[in-house]
């Protein structure tokens, strides 16, 4: 064999490598894009439903009789301490709430209302 073939062969496969290796990049590349749009469509599904929580302490007021004494929660107390959840980790941080929503009694309506306590 000369060595203008054995060359023209190594050419051949180098070429053919690297068009497998353009290959493999488009399907990488596509396959992230396709990624990123599916994590930006989940977002802009569920980012509507977490912006809806208004957080608000005073939503919390029909639940001050059970939290600040041995009564039971009333069913809007549990339904507004369910709908403030995403907000309670704030009202933990608060050292003027702190008081309110970190006492044994509002965790005795937090389990009567059937909500774990968020680790905050």
């Amino acid at each position: 064999m000369s060595k203008t073939t054995t060359h023209q062969k190594h050419i051949s496969i180098n070429s053919e490598t690297n068009k497998r290796s353009r290959r493999n990049m488009v399907m990488i590349k596509t396959t992230m894009v396709s990624l990123f749009a599916l994590a930006a469509v989940l977002l802009m599904i569920l980012a509507p439903a977490a912006e809806a929580v208004t957080c608000s302490p005073m939503q919390l007021s029909p639940c001050a009789t059970a939290i600040t004494s041995s009564s039971p929660p009333s069913a809007l107390c549990c339904a507004k301490l369910k709908e403030q959840r995403p907000c309670l980790c704030g009202y933990m941080r608060n050292p003027s709430l702190r008081r309110f929503v970190s006492t044994p009694n509002a965790r005795k309506v937090s389990k009567s209302c059937k909500l774990p306590i968020p680790r905050c």
